[in-house]
Order: structure tokens, then sequence, then C-alpha cells
């Protein structure tokens, strides 16, 4: 395979990209608000997702199942971020 990237959108959903060809190769759907942050983990084995529906939802790739729901933000999640070695992330509202 080639390079990646994800995407958010108003749509309420994240998209996964092959860069090389611009063809659309996953669609994450499971929010029920705008996706405000995507990030693929170091590994490139997960992608997580923050969105205005509080929550931040971890993601199996190339799976595109969605494997945990995060609740506990009282507001719209902004970003989230992997820490260098994956283990952990971090989420800001």
């Amino acid at each position: 395979g080639g390079q990646e990237i994800i995407t958010a959108s108003d749509d309420s959903t994240a998209k996964v990209w092959d860069v090389a060809s611009g063809e659309c190769l996953q669609t994450l759907r499971g929010h029920h608000s705008c996706v405000l942050s995507a990030v693929f983990s170091p590994s490139g084995t997960r992608l997580a997702t923050a969105s205005a529906d509080w929550t931040v939802r971890l993601w199996s790739a190339p799976a595109s199942e969605c494997v945990h729901n995060l609740q506990g933000h009282s507001d719209s999640v902004n970003s989230v971020a992997f820490s260098p070695d994956g283990a952990q992330m971090a989420t800001a509202s």
C-alpha cells in the first residue's frame, strides 16, 4: 500500500485517502456530530477521531471498526493526539 491520510468532516465522518490516487479508501461512520480531529496512531494500526458529539472514538485500521467509544468530556472534543509510542492518547475540549 501507499501513503494514506485521514480527514475530519462536518458530515460526522472521517475519511482515509490514498495520497497518490486521491481515492477514498474508507469512511468512518459513528459520530453524531462534526468530526473535529482525526489521526493515525504512530504504528498505523489505529485511528482516533474527536467530535462535537463530546466523544472520541478509537478505530482499528484497516478494518475501520470502532473498538472504543470514549465518553467523559462535557463539550465538543476539539483535538486528539497519540503519544509517540502510541500507548496513550491526549484529548482537548
